[in-house]
């Protein structure tokens, strides 16, 4: 007899999307090859960015590319033997960033942020876990009033959508952050960014609860799917094969791998993210701080205070280049005088990115009963059960919430 659902990821989506979907009343079975939430779901930054609306393409300033990518540290990097392969990538992203197509994806993107949170308040609910959320606002910081003015467009939209913001300086902003360099004279509050404790910590429990309501979980890779007959046919890497009635695929950066061989050529990119997690009252950091120019921030969790962001489009089989995590480390220390750099950890992982920003969530060509929910790129946590949603209609024959043809896997 063939299982029910099987979810191949047991990252934050993949847990989200078992949590709607069981609670839509279908059983779920969750393939994973690294261990519950130990890809990108483990070192993220904790945040529900649900004012992040703008596609990356237009968050980016093309001015500030070509200084950028000449540093090997910087905020945005691309390691020369890299370059050749990730080229027609690059060419996608260039277009996703003409002004039609920036306004259609954040379109797309204020409808998924909107469905996102109501569903994770409600998915929170549902497991137990809204006590772990925080509601601290956020903080993006400039070097001059130079660098708010250009960030104007992107607050222009935020605010058409109904995103609160204030624009601080002076006492206001002191206040926001106490001892924060004089280098960064103004920034921006969002008052209703939230947050999560810990994200590692999030999404274990989110795990008991899905395992606690029913759900099996496999220690496996999934190196093969496809319609078989009225079923779906999951391989694994030993061998074994899976039959189900319907099965999601939701492996973050590693599931190219699953849906170029059922004709889906979905251009996803590794985005490779770094970051040092400093033991706890490393600094009195009070909320999310944005440090946009430089491509990082610094968030205040439960287990330490992180410091990570950055950008380094280089695959899945390149080394790590803790390097990357230094530098950050070393500016970090700059901007928050007295900042306590010693007894970190530093942690690589692997976000799922594609060109226009938005993430797949649709069935594949092979059929219905093959559902994708991956490539997210920052906002996996934060559009987790939004996503959740949207693969527990598509697979229970319900209308989806919200328009989805801009996120279907045959857009490109």
């Amino acid at each position: 007899m063939p299982a029910d659902v099987i979810i191949i990821g047991g990252g934050i989506v993949g847990l989200a999307s078992a949590e709607r979907l069981q609670a839509a009343g279908r059983r779920v079975t969750l393939i994973e090859r690294a261990g519950i939430a130990r890809g990108a779901s483990f070192g993220n930054a904790g945040a529900f960015a649900f004012s992040d609306i703008l596609p990356l393409a237009a968050a980016v300033r093309l001015s500030r590319l070509p200084r950028w990518l000449i540093d090997p540290l910087g905020p945005l990097a691309i390691p020369p033997a890299y370059l050749p392969k990730i080229l027609p990538w690059l060419l996608r992203f260039w277009r996703a960033g003409r002004s039609d197509r920036v306004a259609r994806s954040t379109m797309a993107q204020t409808a998924l942020m909107r469905l996102a949170e109501s569903e994770m308040a409600a998915l929170t609910a549902a497991a137990g876990l809204a006590g772990m959320v925080r509601v601290e606002g956020s903080l993006e910081l400039y070097e001059s009033e130079g660098e708010l003015a250009a960030s104007a467009a992107g607050w222009q939209a935020r605010g058409a959508a109904g995103i609160a913001f204030e624009h601080v300086r002076g006492e206001r902003l002191a206040a926001l952050q106490p001892g924060l360099s004089p280098r960064f004279p103004v920034g921006t509050f969002v008052p209703e960014w939230q947050m999560v404790e810990d994200p590692f910590t999030f999404a274990r429990r989110l795990a008991e609860h899905v395992i606690a309501a029913g759900a099996e979980v496999i220690a496996a890779e999934a190196t093969a799917l496809g319609p078989e007959g009225e079923a779906v046919a999951v391989t694994l890497a030993d061998g074994r094969e899976l039959a189900a009635r319907a099965a999601v695929v939701a492996a973050g950066a590693f599931s190219r791998r699953l849906t170029d061989p059922l004709g889906d050529r979905i251009p996803l990119e590794t985005e490779r993210g770094y970051n040092t997690t400093l033991p706890p009252g490393a600094f009195d950091v009070r909320r999310e701080l944005i440090f946009g120019g430089h491509g990082f921030v610094v968030v205040p969790l439960a287990s330490g205070i992180r410091i990570g962001g950055a950008v380094e489009l280089g695959g899945l089989d390149l080394p790590p280049d803790y390097r990357r995590s230094e530098a950050m480390l070393k500016k970090a220390a700059a901007f928050l005088p007295g900042l306590r750099t010693e007894g970190g950890t530093q942690w690589m992982g692997f976000r799922p990115s594609l060109p226009d920003s938005l993430p797949v969530i649709g069935a594949s060509r092979a059929g219905p009963r093959i559902v994708y929910a991956f490539g997210h790129g920052h906002l996996g946590l934060t559009q987790s059960a939004a996503t959740g949603r949207l693969v527990a209609d598509l697979l229970c024959g319900r209308p989806p919430a919200i328009d989805i043809a801009p996120f279907s896997p045959q857009r490109f």
